[in-house]
């Protein structure tokens, strides 16, 4: 891409900051060039969001009928995903997984609890619990 084609679309989904891309000069040369986003970025990013509440919504309701542990509903609320699960607390997806078991979450360890708080930016205490008022954004919006 050329550096006067780096798209300048002032998306929302940065918030008035910008993004480095590399584009060629004249001379064919690599630059980095300040980008405020692509209408096509932020839809595709909006899109994602909302498949995350959507899943975190549908976390929320199993937790209240003892099929899952809030572990589930607290990845989707944090907008990870069961890799960045992963990822972010160096444990097995197979392992993760099996803490979203209500039985296997209440007898996890203090020191693996700690694990999960620390990756989804989180105290303890809350990774336990649900949140008392929470609202499906997007039955909501099809109401």
């Amino acid at each position: 891409m050329e550096q006067h084609q780096v798209p300048q679309d002032n998306i929302s989904t940065y918030a008035s900051n910008k993004k480095a891309m590399y584009a060629t000069d004249r001379s064919g040369s690599y630059n980095v060039v300040a980008s405020s986003g692509w209408e096509v970025e932020e839809e595709a990013t909006m899109q994602a969001v909302q498949e995350l509440e959507r899943l975190a919504g549908k976390a929320y309701a199993q937790v209240t009928k003892g099929e899952k542990s809030p572990l589930l509903y607290h990845m989707y609320d944090k907008r990870m995903d069961l890799q960045v699960l992963s990822e972010s607390t160096g444990l097995f997806k197979w392992r993760i997984k099996r803490h979203f078991k209500p039985a296997v979450f209440w007898k996890l360890s203090k020191k693996m609890l700690n694990r999960y708080a620390n990756a989804l930016g989180i105290a303890m205490d809350e990774l336990r619990e649900l949140p008392g008022q929470y609202r499906d954004a997007n039955e909501n919006n099809s109401q």
